[in-house]
């Protein structure tokens, strides 16, 4: 690793990727782990705020998600992979941090809001401290950066105010994280929403070049162009929000956009370029995914390995916080302690 500098983020394993978490987030993970000190976390203790019935279903996810990470280039020599639910003490440290902040600071974060009226939730406690337990995964490795969308910043607001109180409250220990923002803008799905595993408007990364292509002709384009030859909208199109994306030739496409505000570029063939420019861009990594398929013992041993680095890590910074916060008792006091801090 060519820098001191501690990154930590992640995914929820809600299912395998899809191409808006590579262009959004796996593209810039793959360059930043040869620059920084990157730990990537599969947040499957997350899952549980929305999916906690099925417990099956998260355990394949896992797989299914470390599986499209290294596929599209996160390499566990310079980075490393860690199971969230594996160490207790990101549950620990979230439990802790949550007796620092109010219920109603809580309930003003917008992905909460957005959350319940998107997926029709009941919300649970654990999708209110949703907040929380992000901030204690990033606060637990002292991470000073944090890769994110805008989407992302209340959260990470969130994180740093309650570093600040923390430290202000018992003595410095966190830095506040400052973001790295994606100046990449969240794809839209097939359905003209932005792109989501639980929305069901993905194109995901596993997908064959023929469900690749039969999802991309069901995408939104204008929904004001009647026929063929009229003038059409490129802004808000998800079809030229991917080619924006993923289409190699920048003069090229600006060439097509005028075309298409012209009318001289009809929507199925504008669909038809988008799923040969992005059957071609996807076919390296769905090679690379395939042969990790018959490997999930591999997969399991590498986020076992990971995970294994990152303990006494978490340890250390759990320590801290239990001794700052009166929960260990000294020998000065005539008490043995614990690793746990805890009475035998």
């Amino acid at each position: 690793m060519n820098s001191s500098t501690r990154i930590l983020t992640g995914h929820r394993p809600t299912g395998p990727r899809h191409i808006g978490h590579l262009v959004g987030t796996l593209n810039t993970w793959r360059e930043l782990q040869f620059t920084h000190d990157c730990f990537f976390l599969v947040a499957d203790l997350h899952v549980l705020t929305t999916q906690y019935e099925n417990p099956s279903i998260i355990r394949q996810n896992t797989l299914e998600m470390v599986m499209d990470w290294l596929a599209a280039g996160i390499d566990p020599d310079h980075a490393t992979l860690v199971l969230q639910s594996a160490l207790p003490e990101h549950s620990e440290m979230s439990l802790l941090l949550g007796m620092l902040v109010p219920v109603s600071r809580l309930e003003r974060v917008p992905t909460y809001k957005e959350q319940i009226q998107q997926l029709h939730l009941n919300p649970s406690l654990g999708l209110l401290t949703y907040p929380v337990l992000q901030a204690a995964d990033i606060l637990l490795y002292k991470a000073e950066t944090v890769p994110v969308g805008e989407d992302q910043l209340p959260h990470l607001e969130l994180t740093r105010e309650l570093a600040r109180r923390f430290n202000s409250l018992y003595r410095p220990l966190f830095p506040e994280p400052e973001p790295l923002l994606s100046h990449q803008p969240r794809l839209l799905g097939i359905d003209g929403r932005t792109m989501h595993s639980s929305y069901g408007n993905a194109i995901y990364l596993k997908d064959t070049p023929g469900e690749t292509s039969h999802k991309v002709h069901q995408m939104y384009t204008d929904p004001t162009r009647l026929h063929a030859t009229d003038p059409g909208h490129v802004e808000g199109n998800a079809v030229f929000a991917c080619l924006d994306a993923f289409h190699p030739n920048r003069a090229e496409l600006e060439e097509i956009k005028e075309l298409y505000r012209a009318g001289t570029v009809g929507d199925v063939e504008l669909k038809d370029l988008l799923a040969g420019i992005l059957n071609e861009a996807l076919a390296p990594l769905r090679a690379k995914r395939a042969e990790l398929a018959e490997r999930p013992s591999y997969l399991v041993d590498l986020l076992r390995a990971g995970t294994d680095r990152a303990r006494p890590i978490v340890q250390e910074t759990i320590e801290q916080v239990r001794d700052m916060m009166g929960l260990t008792l000294h020998n000065r006091m005539g008490v043995e302690n614990t690793p746990q801090g805890a009475f035998c």
